[in-house]
């Protein structure tokens, strides 16, 4: 399958997991979709600065974002036609849609230019969307072409000091919704960070329940 049927398969998936979904997605998910808001307090843009989401989804982490950095402008993609319908919503409840812009496309290739009118951003950042993404590899590396600045990810680690019984029954419950925590996440950050000639920053939070990383940051996470 090539790269553009794979993401048009992805696309209709996605569509088709989130068409009823996302509209208790939020409530659901804040309970194991742990470290988001960290990793979000985090970003620290410039003043003025732009801050890109791959797989924003229903707009959440954009909102929270763009109100805990009222001077930066914020943008999203997301493959999902059904998330964003949410999400552009729920950004104008929020009274954000001068500041935030989002957009449908592949995370894994994707024309920024095209998309929002520029081809760099401050911060770039990935909120449990590379356990999702078939050739999630890409995706890394798109963010890293799209950031000025630094890349911040969060998403499931390997669950590693937890009871062996707790790892099984959360693997199974993931794998209803397509979801794989990536097993070589860590591995694939360093090679790549050290290809882009950049520093990396990885913890484990939670006992392993979820790993947040930080490319080109300038200090430990």
């Amino acid at each position: 399958m090539s790269a553009p049927e794979l993401s048009a398969s992805h696309s209709g998936l996605m569509d088709r997991v989130y068409r009823h979904q996302r509209h208790i997605y939020d409530l659901t998910r804040k309970y194991y979709l742990l470290g988001r808001d960290r990793m979000i307090s985090e970003l620290d843009p410039p003043a003025s600065g732009t801050v890109l989401e791959l797989g924003c989804g229903t707009g959440r982490n954009l909102i929270l974002a763009a109100r805990c950095f009222p001077n930066a402008h914020f943008y999203g993609l997301d493959i999902s036609a059904e998330m964003l319908a949410t999400a552009r919503a729920s950004i104008a409840k929020a009274g954000l849609s001068d500041r935030i812009t989002v957009a449908q496309a592949d995370g894994t290739a994707f024309d920024a230019q095209a998309l929002f009118g520029r081809s760099g951003f401050d911060r770039v950042f990935i909120s449990y969307a590379l356990s999702m993404i078939p050739g999630w590899e890409r995706c890394v590396a798109a963010a890293l072409i799209a950031s000025d600045g630094s890349v911040h990810i969060v998403d499931f680690g390997q669950q590693e000091g937890l009871p062996g019984w707790f790892r099984s029954l959360l693997r199974g419950w993931l794998a209803r919704f397509h979801v794989s925590p990536r097993q070589t996440l860590a591995i694939e950050i360093a090679s790549q960070a050290s290809s882009a000639r950049k520093s990396y920053h990885f913890a484990s939070l939670y006992r392993g329940y979820a790993w947040l990383i930080v490319i080109g940051g300038s200090k430990p996470i």
